[in-house]
Formats: structure tokens, C-alpha cells, sequence
């Protein structure tokens, strides 16, 4: 159950410090999770997931960019690694509550986030660095954690 909020370009750019390719963020998760004045939040925008790479939100419009200091959460595809690091925004679990959890307790978090998103209960666009829903996310983690 994967949640897209609007349509991918089909041929984004890339990140202007990594070189990988972007992804399209909704302006309003930007605008939701940077730490500085909204005056400076002026185009689209596309989400670098390059976990080395410090840069959060590029345009390719006007160049500018928002790295892991400017934004108000902690991103995960960037502190996947980091027990306090939130893998869904929405209903605050973190790596290590994904991580240390036995297997029967990773199948209810992602049944109970199942159950947000089909009750909309979730604000993923607006919460969540990537803009889209944290499901992938945690099916991912729950999968490469051996317990």
C-alpha cells in the first residue's frame, strides 16, 4: 500500500552536490519541514535520498538547496542508522522500534500504520521529508532486521 501524492517526473534532475537523481516533492513538505523563513522557499522541488549526500530539497529552477540543518526533522534515508531516527513520521516509530522489534511486533507497526493511511490518519505529505508514505520505508527496514 504505497501512497503517491503527485506524479513523478519522468526524467528528474539530479542532486546538484551528489549527482543522483531527485525526486519530486510536494512544495508544501518543504515548506512544512525546513527551519528557516518561508520567503526563501520559492520553486519545486526534489528530494535528494542519497544517504551521504547532506542535501534534503534541491531546485532545479533556481539552484537552491536545504541540507539535514535546515530542515526539522531528522531525514532517515539520511540517520537510517540512528535509533531515535523516525522510519514513520506519521505515528513516530523509529529504526531501532523497527529494528529491535520481534517479527510478530514489526507485523502489527505495519498493520497499524495500514490501518492510519486507510483511516486518513496520516499526514505523510506534509510530515514525512520524501513527501509520500513511510510504508516502503518500514517494510524495507522490518526486512533487512534480522530478529
Amino acid at each position: 500500500m504505497q501512497v503517491s501524492f503527485e506524479e513523478r517526473s519522468p526524467n528528474p534532475p539530479n542532486c546538484p552536490r551528489c549527482l543522483q537523481k531527485g525526486r519530486s516533492v510536494p512544495r508544501e513538505t518543504v515548506q512544512a519541514l525546513v527551519n528557516i523563513s518561508l520567503r526563501h522557499v520559492r520553486s519545486s522541488y526534489y528530494f535528494c535520498a542519497t544517504a551521504s549526500c547532506p542535501v534534503v530539497y534541491f531546485s532545479s529552477v533556481d539552484n537552491s538547496t536545504f541540507d539535514t540543518s535546515q530542515v526539522r526533522e531528522r531525514v532517515y534515508q539520511k540517520a537510517s542508522t540512528q535509533d531515535d531516527t523516525l522510519v514513520c513520521y506519521c505515528f513516530q516509530h523509529t529504526v531501532a522500534e523497527i529494528r529491535d522489534a520481534t517479527p510478530a511486533k514489526r507485523e502489527a507497526i505495519m498493520r497499524d500504520i495500514e490501518e492510519g493511511i486507510r483511516t486518513h490518519q496520516c499526514a505523510c505529505r506534509v510530515r514525512n521529508p520524501q513527501g509520500t508514505c513511510c510504508l516502503a520505508n518500514v517494510r524495507q527496514l522490518a526486512a533487512q532486521s534480522t530478529r
